[in-house]
């Protein structure tokens, strides 16, 4: 169970997904957005996924340099057909369009379709609020798989349905909310699985309708729960709210196909704060709001309160100078596409 140095870990990824047939810019753009997940804790969504989406480039499911097709376009409204492109450089695209509208405008809204997977949700509204505007995106999977439960329900209908919102402040890290609406990121299971451990009860229910703490029962025909435990109408609630914003309005409907393609339909949104009230003094307010947030005395059980974002920063500081833990599983899944494409010597294997 080795632990690598980021930098390692982002030319593996670069040049394993070259060798599938991304270009050195696409494979940058991917590698850099995967190892950022990792850095911020969220290994799920980092670089146990890249041997997923080369087995997609190899089923023809991701085309590598894709077109970017501005299909409907106004002034503060853009829609986007990817093409199957990879959904990391896509959204990256489109998030840039939007905040460069709603620089000029105010406000601006995109919506993005036939896309690959996006990978961590909060990498797009952030660039927003490093650019002094208010960011937003919410993602679903159109027609394709689907593994959350409707509340009180035991059998898919939803996905995982994440939603972000990001704020500009003078904070060291950026304010944020990124979140799932089922009760965990379904990426969550697919490591707990490599790790080979169990998961918590009330993440997913076995084939039965029961509570189980199995990560297998997933794959067995359980079934993913909605945000909340007993207060799960919450989350599923706002599940179906981001499906609506990001399958309906994007045109990819509702419902399970099992057959499709990955399909990461997005809606973002970007909101200049410089419209409402002066930046700089909107950022300051969020800064003292964080400080505010923090000062709370801690509860039986914990040491520290966080503002949303803050776990994310310093675990990406922390990760950076220790590197990054990676299972057995999927270093060898990495070190066996290092050989396929002849380069596992030069990438330290």
């Amino acid at each position: 169970m080795p632990t690598i140095p980021a930098k390692q870990l982002r030319e593996i990824a670069s040049q394993l997904l070259q060798g599938a047939g991304a270009s050195a810019e696409e494979a940058s753009i991917i590698s850099r957005h995967s190892l950022g997940a990792n850095l911020a804790g969220h290994d799920s969504h980092g670089i146990i996924a890249i041997p997923g989406y080369i087995e997609r480039i190899k089923q023809g499911h991701i085309a590598p340099g894709a077109p970017f097709e501005v299909v409907r376009e106004a002034s503060v409204t853009t829609v986007i057909d990817g093409h199957w492109g990879f959904g990391y450089v896509v959204s990256e695209r489109a998030m840039q369009m939007t905040i460069d509208k709603a620089k000029q405008h105010g406000v601006a809204a995109t919506t993005v379709y036939r896309q690959s997977h996006v990978g961590r949700v909060a990498d797009y509204p952030i660039m927003a609020a490093k650019a002094d505007l208010i960011g937003m995106m919410t993602a679903d999977s159109g027609r394709t798989s689907k593994s959350v439960a409707p509340f009180g329900g035991r059998e898919a209908r939803l996905g995982t349905n994440p939603i972000c919102i990001a704020m500009p402040s003078n904070l060291e890290g950026t304010l944020f909310i990124d979140m799932a609406t089922s009760a965990v990121a379904g990426g969550k299971i697919g490591v707990a699985l490599a790790r080979g451990t169990e998961i918590p009860e009330g993440w997913i229910l076995d084939p039965d309708g029961n509570p189980t703490t199995d990560p297998t029962d997933r794959s067995r025909g359980g079934v993913m729960l909605p945000l909340g435990g007993r207060e799960g109408h919450k989350g599923y609630g706002l599940s179906v709210m981001v499906e609506i914003f990001s399958g309906i309005l994007t045109g990819l409907g509702f419902g399970h196909d099992p057959s499709g393609r990955h399909n990461d339909g997005c809606f973002m949104a970007a909101f200049n704060v410089d419209a409402f009230r002066p930046i700089a003094d909107f950022k300051q307010e969020v800064t003292e709001f964080a400080a505010y947030l923090k000062s709370c005395p801690p509860a039986a059980g914990f040491e520290e309160v966080f503002y949303p974002g803050e776990l994310e920063h310093l675990r990406t500081q922390q990760k950076l100078q220790e590197g990054i833990f990676i299972e057995d599983t999927t270093w060898e899944r990495l070190r066996s596409l290092a050989e396929e494409y002849g380069v596992a010597s030069s990438l330290g294997f």
